[in-house]
């Protein structure tokens, strides 16, 4: 049975949609629903999507492999090439395997669009929507203010994140080795590949990522290019991709981009990503061509996807993704 702090979760779940929807409704976002079961699931190197088998029986369709989304981004982006307006998505998204203080397989994501723009666009969005949320009810969670309202919030570049926390100039450690040299000076050990992706990542994981928006939220922005599959590279530096991550209190919130819409680009992208899953042995799926076909109508966009879970646990002060959670699958696997 669920606890009395988790009752308490599901009132302020109650409260955090409600005044997200009138917020994007009041701003000119449309509310949409994309389905859920999919024929083709992202390629994320480090993603695994739930499979479902179809099966027909009313002689429609043919036995094939389905699968639960891991995001609804594909299918929101085919809706803006062909004209769709600001958009909005609260859903349910899944991903295999994850269960941990800060991960569930089953969690509630917010994922919105906004065409003729960019990310610095979609953050201040993100920043208005959430610097704007109302305190949980009395009794419900932390009375002193949300983690969100002290505004303006903080835009550091990956870049300057690194340099302040380590001392390292990913400008100057620019390849892998280097990189792993640098890493190794300050006590950050890598194991032995020199994948610049690799080492980069046990450096920022185990020295910046915890140290992140403490006193205010923190946007943490242009990744190294080789991190943004779906973002643009920035004009004028193609050593940074136009990518953004939310920070609050060392805990990751949000994901996004200026959204890269050239579809020969992307199409390479996807490829690599393919072949990196089967370098690490994970299934390697089809591309999703339909997607791939809309890419060419799709205008400048910015968007950006939110951990509501993980949004709703920082309003309570919930320590566990478990609290917010009335049926966790912690319980049940």
């Amino acid at each position: 049975m669920p606890s009395e702090r988790q009752w308490q979760a599901a009132r302020a779940r109650m409260q955090l949609y409600a005044a997200l929807r009138a917020h994007f409704a009041a701003a000119g976002y449309l509310e949409v629903e994309t389905p859920t079961l999919v024929p083709t699931p992202g390629l994320e190197p480090h993603i695994d999507p739930f499979e479902a088998k179809f099966v027909p029986q009313t002689g429609v369709g043919k036995a094939r492999s389905l699968w639960l989304h891991t995001s609804p981004e594909y299918a929101m982006k085919r809706l803006l090439a062909d004209g769709g307006p600001p958009l909005f998505q609260i859903c349910k998204t899944y991903r295999n395997g994850e269960i941990s203080g800060t991960h569930n397989p089953e969690f509630t994501m917010l994922e919105f669009y906004r065409p003729n723009a960019d990310y610095h666009a979609i953050m201040a969005d993100l920043e208005t929507a959430l610097a704007s949320l109302p305190l949980p009810r009395e009794g419900e969670g932390r009375g002193e203010g949300t983690p969100f309202s002290n505004t303006p919030w903080e835009r550091l570049t990956v870049r300057d994140a690194v340099l302040r926390h380590t001392g390292i100039d990913l400008f100057v450690h620019h390849d892998g080795a280097s990189l792993k040299k640098a890493a190794k000076d300050i006590g950050v050990h890598v194991g032995t590949s020199t994948d610049f992706d690799d080492v980069f990542f046990h450096v920022f994981l185990e020295r910046v990522e915890r140290k992140l928006g403490f006193g205010r939220p923190t946007f943490l922005i242009e990744y190294p290019a080789s991190m943004a599959s779906l973002a643009r590279l920035k004009p004028g530096d193609p050593r940074v991709a136009e990518r953004v991550e939310l920070y609050v209190d060392g805990v990751e919130l949000a994901n996004g981009f200026s959204e890269l819409i050239d579809p020969i680009e992307q199409r390479k992208r996807l490829l690599e990503e393919q072949a990196l899953r089967r370098t690490l042995g994970r299934p390697a799926f089809e591309l999703d061509e339909k997607f791939l076909e809309a890419l060419p109508k799709m205008p400048p966009t910015g968007g950006i996807a939110v951990g509501l879970d993980r949004v709703l646990m920082l309003l309570l002060g919930a320590k566990e993704i478990s609290d917010v959670l009335l049926f966790p699958a912690k319980d049940f696997v």
